[in-house]
């Protein structure tokens, strides 16, 4: 495990992930805070793709060299600091963005920090939130206003992924906006394009359920590629000519969709992730004669604070997107039954 020799004199629980569809509930010394680091009591951690990813042995985005505790989307209570921590105080409320950057590389210097060839990731490299307890440097971990619930606090790292996918695609206010995948991340970009100005929001998604809740947050034209003719579809709502899309399911039958149904000079943004083998089948001569933009998303630069603010101001709702709430001695049913892909946002109680 990645802990270092000394520990507090307390113990936690943590779920360890050993191998290809193992997850194993190891009690284990809490570990002590470095001069620089946080002790965190976890509350609640969200099930993302990438932990879906790992236990599922695809190669993807990340990946883990031995026994690692998984979990990136974390929230919780400060119960320990180290002697150089400033600005974090013991009992404060807080989420931490598990991204952290060696500052030095080529990227971290030409302000492309995201991109960096020596970036540690908690639930990756570096042990995650599927844990009680869980140290982290100082300089990751953002206070959470008192109106910010944890549930809703274990949301902020998708939401800043999504939001730098948002200032990528450039939304523009009167733009028309298909999001392609209306699951968890697709709910959280509807809210974001709205916010940007977007004049019409599109959602795309073969399930119904996934529609209908897509609606709720503000989707004026639903369309279920098995069911429905997409160009149908955007006559009758004398839809000219759709200006950005956001791929949001990473499939390449979505992502040649995209291209296929972007407007003239619109902006494709790829967000949601793709094996890192598949191959799309898009004409090159489609890009030219629509003079489209092709663009993707990689992590969560300088997105965080602007997330909580708008988890704060009620303008990202997360409430109806969180639909499972589950121990973290039941997280192996969670991946064994994948019922992270059958509601909604699957949080693990941590606590």
């Amino acid at each position: 495990m990645k802990r270092s020799e000394k520990y507090m004199r307390c113990e936690m629980k943590a779920a360890v992930f050993t191998g290809k569809h193992q997850l194993e509930i190891r009690e284990m010394p809490c570990v002590e805070p470095k001069e620089d680091e946080v002790l965190i009591r976890v509350r609640f951690c969200g099930v993302c793709g990438t932990d879906v990813h790992i236990y599922e042995g695809d190669k993807g985005s990340a990946e883990v060299d031995g026994e690692t505790i998984l979990g990136h989307e974390l929230s919780g209570e400060v119960v320990r600091t180290g002697k150089s921590v400033t600005r974090i105080r013991t009992g404060d409320r807080v989420a931490a963005d598990p991204n952290d950057y060696c500052g030095t590389c080529y990227y971290c210097t030409n302000g492309m920090k995201h991109l960096c060839n020596r970036m540690v990731g908690l639930g990756t490299a570096a042990d995650g939130g599927f844990a009680q307890y869980l140290t982290v440097p100082e300089r990751l971990v953002y206070k959470i206003p008192d109106s910010v619930s944890y549930e809703q606090a274990a949301m902020i790292e998708p939401i800043s992924c999504c939001l730098h996918g948002i200032d990528l695609t450039d939304i523009r206010p009167g733009n028309t906006v298909m999001v392609v995948g209306a699951g968890n991340i697709g709910m959280i970009m509807i809210q974001l394009a709205k916010s940007a100005g977007a004049a019409r929001v599109i959602a795309v998604d073969p399930v119904e359920v996934r529609l209908a809740r897509a609606k709720e947050y503000g989707a004026e034209i639903v369309i279920n590629p098995t069911k429905d003719d997409t160009e149908e579809v955007l006559g009758k709502n004398n839809v000219e000519c759709v200006d950005r899309v956001i791929d949001c399911a990473g499939r390449v039958s979505t992502a040649e969709y995209a291209v296929r149904y972007a407007g003239k000079g619109a902006v494709v943004m790829l967000f949601g992730l793709t094996g890192p083998d598949d191959v799309a089948g898009i004409k090159p001569f489609e890009l030219f004669k629509k003079e489209l933009t092709v663009k993707a998303s990689f992590v969560n630069p300088d997105t965080f604070a602007r997330s909580i603010f708008l988890l704060e101001k009620g303008i990202v709702d997360v409430d109806k997107i969180i639909t499972d709430i589950v121990p973290l001695e039941d997280i192996g049913m969670v991946f064994d039954t994948k019922l992270y892909s059958k509601n909604g946002k699957v949080l693990i109680n941590c606590e």
